[in-house]
């Protein structure tokens, strides 16, 4: 097959890229078409054929308000010669439209008629729908937060409008948790097929016997407000509990200033995976404040047998046993959270148990359900064209 890989952008290390790393080694042929690419914000398609148009023209940081010209920019990509476009996305690259769907829209001249577009779509657009009310609060702006504010509200209907006009040029769609699922279905009405992300649950698998557990918890994840890694520093500030905060980005110096210099709280760069998994075998616990629709750092963690005090909403639902691998707490606070950390204190985990928990995501798992998905869309496309 000729195949197309798309992304929204790639600028940065997280959870979206590794399934895109994955998915390119799993295609290592197939182009990799995104909005803006930045090798010194992540290294690791220096062998792939990344392919950008006129948005790579823009700086890095100006990413987050050029949504609409990233609609734009993959709706009129010409990706109608691949037989198979899988787009990896949670914003604007769903945009981009299959040969099938083209010519199903009366399109002349379509290079290949019967190719089609799977998405693979994290959540939908997020700042548009789930997540608008806290990107209002803070657009993370700074000192322009109140002219985004306005200029959002007033731009939000239509925003919202093109993106699910945009939602509906997939052929097919798959996603990673039952959070996201419902969140499809809810924002796109469209249905999509469950494919839990690849986890490095080999690397991060705990050594026999594991570290001594140490009296600290842990956080590692991208430095970002949505992420509310606010609520770990608070909630550890309020119980006295000592926290190792793991990452870096654009909220690190406001953690940094909410910790206030207390001894409590001990942040450190990002490091590389043999360095990671010693902190969390060592760590009491991880904490997961978010609100994600997976969230692949806390599956590492309970693959080194690191139990996790999750927020009890979206994908950490799928593997946060409560009282198993781990603990949920109920309200985004950091009383709540705070609540959940002495409770946690009162209970045993068998650590080797919560590192049994993560197998189930590890990446060759990964590989063979994606791969399955897509020839169950192939077939059904040969009988549909048969008929």
């Amino acid at each position: 097959m000729k195949v197309a890989l798309v992304c929204d952008w790639l600028t940065n290390v997280g959870g979206a890229e590794k399934v895109l790393l994955k998915i390119h080694q799993m295609y290592p042929k197939a182009p990799i078409y995104t909005s803006k690419y930045d090798p010194k914000g992540i290294s690791w398609f220096d062998d792939a054929d990344i392919r950008t148009g006129w948005l790579q023209k823009f700086p890095t940081g100006m990413r987050r308000i050029l949504g609409p010209f990233r609609q734009r920019y993959f709706s009129r990509l010409d990706l109608s010669e691949y037989d198979l476009i899988i787009s990896i996305t949670g914003a604007e690259a769903k945009s981009v439209k299959s040969g099938r769907k083209l010519h199903e829209r009366g399109v002349k001249n379509v290079k290949n008629p019967k190719g089609i577009h799977i998405s693979f779509c994290h959540v939908p657009t997020q700042y548009y729908w789930q997540m608008y009310d806290d990107y209002i609060k803070n657009p993370g702006f700074g000192v322009l937060n109140p002219f985004v504010r306005f200029f959002f509200r007033l731009m939000v209907k239509p925003l919202r409008k093109a993106d699910l006009k945009a939602a509906q040029n997939p052929d097919y769609y798959v996603t990673i948790s039952n959070y996201a699922k419902e969140q499809i279905k809810k924002y796109y009405g469209r249905e999509s097929v469950i494919v839990n992300p690849p986890v490095d649950v080999k690397t991060f698998k705990r050594s026999n016997g594991g570290k001594p557990v140490e009296n600290f918890y842990i956080v590692t994840a991208r430095q970002v407000n949505w992420k509310r890694l606010d609520l770990a520093v608070k909630a550890c500030m309020m119980t006295q509990r000592k926290l190792v905060v793991i990452g870096e980005g654009p909220e690190h110096k406001k953690l940094v200033k909410l910790a206030a210099g207390s001894g409590l709280v001990e942040f450190l760069p990002v490091m590389e995976k043999a360095e990671l998994v010693k902190y969390l075998e060592k760590a009491k616990g991880y904490l997961f404040p978010s609100l994600e629709p997976f969230g692949i750092a806390p599956v590492e963690a309970l693959a080194a047998g690191c139990p996790v005090i999750a927020y009890a909403e979206g994908g950490s639902l799928d593997y946060i046993h409560d009282k198993k691998n781990g603990i949920l707490f109920k309200e985004q606070t950091a009383k709540s959270l705070a609540e959940a950390i002495l409770k946690f204190e009162k209970m045993k985990f068998n650590r080797e148990r919560v590192a049994k928990t993560a197998v189930k995501y590890d990446e060759k798992r990964f590989d063979k359900e994606l791969k399955d998905f897509i020839k169950k869309c192939e077939k059904k496309n040969a009988k549909n064209d048969k008929k």
